[in-house]
């Protein structure tokens, strides 16, 4: 996910100043190719962007930077919508000169870069080592052309109701609250605890809040290291998927999709006490429960570790106007920026320099209760080890998150639930 931004740090890095210089010179430059839909004009690019992260306030950012620039926005769909607009446009139609990507996307499109800018060109080669390396390195194609450019990385904590744990009889201090659940399981038998005294649920679902955050801390995942698919023969895919199907036999869950209308109106009611929050997600808690300011705070994910989201910016290999669109990544996405979008909107940066500032490390969030949000989350992201994404990571995701939902919300026979994923999955993909 990326968020809204504002106004530059004045500190000013090499790479600063190059997208500075950009805004002074480049825009000026003529179309170099074409099949973008935009007018031709190289002071106008036009960018695909998903719906449901506020891009609209980046470009208004942008706008007030370079006020001669016209950036066409268009909100496609969600993450998946935007990226099948884009695989279609790829193929033969009319590509945007800039888009975002989802990280759980990406990989199928490194499969062809051929298909987008190899940014190298345009001066990554000069700002790739102020990104972290993990996240930098699934932008980079086999052949080592860079496709992208991460706009934040969506390091994980668990956002909890303090009122709602002090009326179960539970803790409410932060550090406690993370002393209750050093695993996975003992976050389970923290929610049935909540759940007996309560009466209501502790957790939203346990397909996002549980599985997706215990699978992410594996140092392999749905691929090998080489690039093999392995979901259905490694042990912690399985043990992740178990430990859904566990929450849900504790009877702990509201039975709640995350980002469904139900999801937002049981925030807002309380109709469960904790959520597993990626940096990125404290503005849709904050959307969608305004009237809770000062009852949330953050703990500590089980394991200690986790990532959720990120994405990617690119420009295809037809944009018309690809160094506008450059400009727009090395200005918007600079560390100073990437900072400043942290402040602004909890943001994670993916840019390490940023990892030691006072301007991250002692950031707090009133919304909840004042919690050091930047070292919390930065945390989460330096305890991971480096994992591949594969090209059907989404669809992989997807088929074994259903089948959760469906044990959770339909119930579907839990006995039978993996099998069935893995089944849906093979159909899917064919491996």
């Amino acid at each position: 996910m990326n968020t809204p931004s504002r106004t530059p740090l004045s500190s000013l890095s090499r790479r600063h100043l190059l997208g500075l210089a950009g805004l002074a010179g480049g825009l000026g430059l003529t179309a170099c190719s074409s099949g973008s839909s935009g007018s031709g004009d190289p002071n106008t690019f036009d960018f695909w962007s998903f719906t449901g992260i506020n891009q609209k306030d980046d470009v208004a950012a942008y706008k007030k930077l370079a006020p001669d620039v016209n950036v066409k926005l268009t909100e496609v769909g969600n993450a998946q919508e935007t990226a099948q607009g884009l695989t279609t446009a790829l193929a033969g139609g009319k590509v945007p000169d800039l888009v975002l990507i989802q990280a759980g996307d990406l990989p199928k499109f490194m499969k062809n870069p051929g298909n987008f800018t190899d940014l190298k060109t345009l001066g990554a080669d000069d700002v790739q080592s102020e990104y972290v390396d993990w996240v930098m390195k699934q932008a980079t194609a086999q052949s080592g052309e860079i496709i992208g450019i991460p706009t934040d990385v969506g390091g994980m904590g668990v956002a909890y109701r303090t009122d709602l744990m002090a009326a179960a009889g539970l803790p409410t201090n932060r550090d406690e609250v993370s002393a209750l659940w050093p695993t996975w399981d003992d976050f389970i038998a923290t929610g049935q605890r909540y759940t007996q005294a309560s009466g209501k649920a502790f957790i939203d679902n346990a397909a996002t809040t549980v599985f997706l955050q215990a699978v992410s801390q594996g140092e392999e995942q749905y691929y090998s290291a080489d690039g093999k698919v392995v979901y259905a023969t490694n042990p912690i895919v399985k043990q992740s998927f178990d430990l859904g199907l566990k929450a849900i036999a504790a009877g702990i869950t509201a039975k709640l999709e995350s980002f469904t209308d139900g999801w937002n109106a049981g925030m807002a009611k309380g109709d469960f006490a904790a959520v597993a929050a990626p940096s990125w997600m404290l503005g849709s808690i904050r959307s969608a429960a305004p009237d809770t300011e000062g009852k949330w705070d953050i703990a500590t994910i089980p394991g200690g570790s986790g990532n959720w989201g990120g994405s990617y910016l690119a420009i295809p290999a037809r944009a018309a106007n690809p160094k506008a669109a450059w400009t727009y990544i090395s200005r918007m996405q600079s560390p100073e920026q990437q900072l400043q979008h942290f402040i602004e909107s909890g943001s994670l940066p993916t840019t390490p320099v940023n990892y030691d500032k006072p301007e991250l490390v002692d950031h707090t969030d009133p919304f909840f209760s004042d919690a050091p949000t930047g070292k919390i989350f930065t945390q989460a992201v330096l305890g991971l080890k480096p994992f591949v994404n594969g090209e059907y990571n989404t669809e992989i995701s997807t088929e074994l998150l259903n089948g959760l939902n469906g044990v959770e919300g339909d119930g579907a026979p839990a006995a039978a639930a993996w099998d069935t994923a893995v089944k849906n999955i093979k159909t899917a993909i064919g491996a």
